[in-house]
């Protein structure tokens, strides 16, 4: 793939069963980045994590208000992206990424920038003002990207582990 020639990717709605294979890495991915940001054991992590997605799409990729879209490029799956739309008084005119996912074999070659431009105009054909996300602060690669799409720090949380005993 030429570095220079920009990845062509279509978004395209999350089928009701590519759904639960998604949730299933879902939960996995997101339990394992509260083990290592926020110092959760395994199995809280992960209680953590199911307890939080299925209350945020109750409704799997039906859920009102969340969009689920399958990345495509050429016609192969590529990831994945959810976002939430606006919703007031939390977020009147902010759209949300909630979750950006490049399969493991199609990262580095341009879709997870792909993906996010995509998503972006999927937002502005629907009227939306503003777009914003949280990253953890160890995931380098995702902020460098989001920094070069035009995202700023608008927040920040920060933690100091302290001595035991």
């Amino acid at each position: 793939m030429n570095a220079d020639m920009p990845v062509r990717l279509e978004l395209e709605p999350m089928s009701g069963d590519e759904f639960v294979v998604r949730r299933a890495e879902l939960v996995e991915d997101y339990a394992q980045d509260l083990a290592s940001s926020r110092g959760f054991d395994g199995e809280h992590a992960r209680k953590s994590s199911q307890e939080l997605i299925d209350g945020l799409l109750p409704q799997g990729a039906a859920t009102p208000g969340m969009l689920l879209f399958t990345g495509t490029a050429g016609g192969e799956r590529v990831g994945w992206v959810w976002l939430a739309l606006p919703r007031a008084p939390e977020r009147p005119d902010t759209a949300w990424v909630f979750n950006v996912y490049i399969d493991a074999g199609h990262r580095g070659r341009g879709y997870g920038r792909a993906m996010m431009l995509a998503a972006e105009s999927e937002l502005v054909r629907r009227g939306v003002p503003r777009l914003g996300l949280n990253v953890f602060g160890d995931n380098t690669p995702a902020i460098r990207l989001y920094e070069s799409l035009g995202f700023t720090v608008t927040s920040q949380q920060m933690a100091k582990p302290l001595p035991t005993g």
